[in-house]
């Protein structure tokens, strides 16, 4: 009886981000044009950033510490796009309901449309650096092969974990709004303990369950498997971050649909 339940939330889940496609479309394509609104490079800058990131992170790191990693430059700018797009994707969905409480107020509308929206913009954004690593990729020799497509798989449970905890951190933050400072903390710690900058060989044995028990670091293995090595995603950490994507939705998608009645009183 219990699984019949939940295939039917599930199932109507569905139907409504179908029914509301264009809305979704609308509010992605409205996020867009508002992060590059008045730059005079515009999309130019999604691929320029990570540039200049990688440039002066790696004149530090590989000079002052000198980690023995090879294409240390791709190594490096796979890791900060990958944690780039958790980090604004996660912060942009915990705002989505006090940005849009107006909308709310006035009319109908799913209100988990608004966190996914944001974390589907931040999915584009995240599209659009994609040719940086590929112009990394053929600068340092490491030319892509026919293996890469299989990066949407990795961006497919990055995507659907990163709604989960959006879905999560939304519906807190509109009671709770020491959530913003709070979780200001919480990426800054987590850039730390995921290996973005540094191989994960440096980490001594008693501190190596800061890895095993931080899910970007199964999300980060992922992408550098596609693209850093240039393999295909591996089977056993392929399960561990679906299960940490199934996990951060059923958490998130219950904890919003438990709470969203009280939004109308903080917004």
């Amino acid at each position: 009886m219990a699984e019949d339940e939940e295939r039917e939330i599930i199932v109507a889940f569905l139907k409504t981000l179908y029914k509301y496609k264009f809305l979704i479309y609308q509010l992605v394509e409205r996020d867009i044009k508002k992060k590059y609104r008045r730059s005079v490079l515009g999309i130019l800058w999604s691929l320029l950033n990570p540039f200049l990131m990688m440039v002066i992170t790696a004149m530090v790191f590989s000079t002052l510490f000198r980690f023995n990693v090879e294409n240390y430059i791709l190594y490096l700018l796979v890791g900060q796009v990958f944690f780039t797009f958790f980090a604004e994707a996660t912060n942009f969905a915990m705002g989505s309901i006090l940005e849009n409480a107006s909308l709310i107020k006035k009319i109908y509308v799913p209100k988990y449309l608004f966190p996914i929206s944001r974390v589907v913009s931040s999915c584009v954004n995240f599209l659009f650096t994609l040719p940086a690593i590929l112009i990394i990729m053929c600068y340092t020799g490491q030319y892509p092969s026919w293996r890469i497509i299989s990066f949407i798989i990795p961006l497919a449970l990055m995507l659907f974990f990163c709604i989960g905890v959006g879905l999560f951190l939304s519906s807190f933050v509109v009671k709770f709004r020491d959530l913003y400072h709070l979780y200001g903390v919480v990426i800054t710690a987590l850039s730390y303990a995921t290996p973005i900058f540094y191989p994960m060989q440096i980490i001594p044995k008693e501190y190596s369950f800061l890895l095993y028990y931080n899910p970007l670091y199964y999300f980060l293995t992922l992408f550098r498997e596609v693209l850093y090595q240039g393999l295909l995603p591996e089977w056993h950490t392929l399960m561990i971050c679906l299960a940490f994507t199934v996990g951060a939705l059923v958490v998130g998608g219950f904890t919003f649909r438990r709470l969203q009645n009280e939004f109308i009183l903080y917004v």
